[in-house]
């Protein structure tokens, strides 16, 4: 697929199929997405792939919010993937000091091209995703055990779209586009 018709093509999609992803998908998928951009060549997003249909359903129980779409989405898909990031790279100068007005705000840029590159991957390779960021971050990242040195960032559903949304309405360039 040609990088226009992924985009144009790609979706967040909340509802999936039982087919099973492969490890070997998985594997493919993070490793596209290790050729995000990043600053200085940081590379700080970590990925946990959480398979397990016991744990997707503990994570909706006891991390996610009432009222949000968000458990149902877990509980469909075959793998929920939580976005990590190395803590204190990204925005630095070597000695510590910040970079830029933006502190460590940074990583957050960057993990957010690391995500659309991660889905984009998926999307190419025929599957479906979409990007969560309402839970009880801190709870999860616990239950997670994530280290110390990271912070959990985003949750990405993974699967096999149980069906194709149309594309939603999209602004103008005229309204998004200005030249000086």
């Amino acid at each position: 697929m040609d990088a226009q018709t992924c985009i144009l093509t790609r979706r967040s999609v909340r509802k999936f199929t039982g087919e099973k992803v492969s490890r070997q998908e998985i594997e493919k998928i993070v490793s596209l997405a290790a050729y995000a951009p990043s600053w200085k060549n940081t590379q700080i997003s970590r990925y946990i792939a959480i398979e397990d249909e016991g744990t997707r359903a503990e994570i909706v129980e006891k991390f996610c919010f009432p009222g949000s779409n968000n458990p149902a989405i877990i509980l469909s898909c075959p793998v929920l993937i939580a976005q990590t990031f190395q803590k204190n790279r990204c925005g630095y100068q070597r000695d510590g000091s910040f970079a830029t007005d933006r502190c460590e705000g940074w990583q957050y840029y960057d993990c957010g091209i690391a995500a659309q590159t991660f889905c984009l991957a998926a999307h190419d390779l025929g599957l479906a995703t979409v990007i969560m960021g309402v839970f009880d971050r801190k709870g999860l990242q616990e239950y997670l055990q994530v280290p110390g040195d990271q912070e959990l960032m985003a949750l990405i559903a993974l699967g096999h779209p149980a069906d194709q949304p149309q594309p939603p309405k999209r602004k103008d360039t005229d309204l998004l586009l200005s030249y000086r």
